[in-house]
């Protein structure tokens, strides 16, 4: 039942599944493999920076478009990473995360009436943002088993009321990178509709197994796309929420709009962190994805011997698995019993869809890898196939004498 005084643009957004499962976790002890949040601190250089920082006085309100530092920052980290040269102090904008820089977007960017084109599972605050906005989504699916997505369909997808495209690669949840079609496909149809493009890229050190190529790097591309990335994920801190828009002066000053009556500004010793984990050595970055790829191996491993193999993960923190290998074709109920069952959370994929997509939603469950070696071991040993305890194992639920597999 929704809220009584809730907007009606805003049935349907209620209490957010991360909070649902991440509350059940809690509630049983389960681990939680739900939530995309890692398990260890920052790096030291990142942490000490912005405790230096609240020692040496920066308490009060930063300035709204973010403390220099991290601009500069910024800045360097788009030309160092993809040679595309940003103004700080006309083309960047620091934000509570990168969920407020899409927010403000979509609030600065579209008219009621007006359509966003996005890829269809996607991060469930796209579709709230857009219906903030007054705007109307329509979806492109990625299909499984690739997660690819069909060129035709994005084209049809398009109409007179088309205002923004809205992309996330490495992409959350499938793990999807795009390529170089791919993204030749999306620029053809940016530049032939006059479509600005807003593409969330905070898994952009995220990528294992393709190159992560950032759109605005194609031809005729960065005077109308937004960029969109946070230091959460890349320097494990997602609690610090500072992330970051940029691009051309014209459309950043857009989004500054609607992003100053949001927060006006947050974190400001915490930008001063993240300022510095952005000048880290490339070691850092590669030993990120290094880490992450072998948790990514580690907990596919496990998800296989349960019966559930993995559909491919390209990047970014996630895994897909589908349910009906188990027989089952709700990954909502399965994900509400895994913790009684199991000790382990996952999240159903169903909410990542449209409601007229939910039937192909429906199977799909997500796991997150960015956690500590030792506790996707455990993940492991809870799920994979052996004795079973009275009355906590899928198994014994079912009539069958081990775990998952069955």
């Amino acid at each position: 039942m929704e809220p009584a005084h809730l907007a009606e643009r805003l049935h349907g957004f209620g209490t957010t599944i991360f909070a649902e499962m991440s509350a059940l976790a809690d509630r049983t002890g389960a681990i939680n493999l739900g939530q995309g949040f890692p398990d260890t601190d920052p790096p030291a250089e990142v942490a000490e920076a912005a405790i230096r920082a609240i020692r040496d006085g920066h308490n009060q309100y930063p300035p709204g478009t973010g403390v220099a530092p991290l601009r500069e920052a910024i800045a360097e980290h788009s030309l160092r990473w993809h040679g595309l040269r940003v103004d700080p102090g006309t083309d960047v904008l620091v934000t509570t995360g990168a969920t407020e820089a899409i927010a403000a977007a979509m609030l600065s960017l579209v008219e009621p009436g007006d359509e966003v084109v996005m890829f269809e599972p996607y991060y469930d605050s796209y579709a709230a943002s857009v219906a903030m906005a007054g705007g109307r989504r329509r979806v492109v699916p990625l299909v499984e088993p690739d997660w690819r997505f069909d060129p035709d369909a994005l084209r049809a997808a398009i109409t007179e009321r088309t205002k923004v495209l809205l992309i996330n690669s490495p992409h959350n949840p499938t793990g999807r990178v795009l390529d170089a079609a791919e993204r030749e496909a999306i620029a053809e149809v940016a530049l032939r509709h006059d479509l600005i493009v807003v593409t969330d890229e905070v898994y952009e050190h995220l990528a294992f197994d393709a190159p992560h190529v950032s759109i605005a790097t194609l031809d005729g591309m960065a005077s109308r796309t937004l960029r969109i990335s946070s230091g959460g994920k890349t320097f494990r801190c997602t609690g610090w929420k500072v992330g970051w828009i940029c691009g051309p002066a014209d459309l950043v000053a857009a989004v500054r709009t609607s992003k100053q009556f949001l927060t006006y500004a947050s974190g400001g010793p915490l930008q001063y962190g993240i300022a510095a984990g952005l000048g880290l050595p490339d070691a850092y970055f590669d030993g990120l994805r290094t880490d992450l790829c072998a948790q990514r191996d580690a907990l596919a491993a496990a998800l296989r011997a349960a019966g559930l193999a993995p559909l491919p993960a390209q990047g970014g923190y996630f895994l897909t698995t589908d349910v009906r290998r188990l027989g089952e074709d709700d990954g909502r109920a399965f994900c509400l019993g895994l913790p009684e069952r199991f000790g382990v959370v996952a999240i159903p994929s169903v909410v990542f869809y449209d409601d007229a997509s939910r039937d192909r939603g429906r199977p799909f469950v997500r796991w997150a890898f960015c956690k500590r070696p030792e506790l996707i071991e455990r993940a492991a040993q809870l799920l994979s196939p052996g004795p079973v305890d009275p009355g906590r194992g899928y198994g014994a639920a079912h009539g069958h004498g081990d775990a998952i597999a069955g």
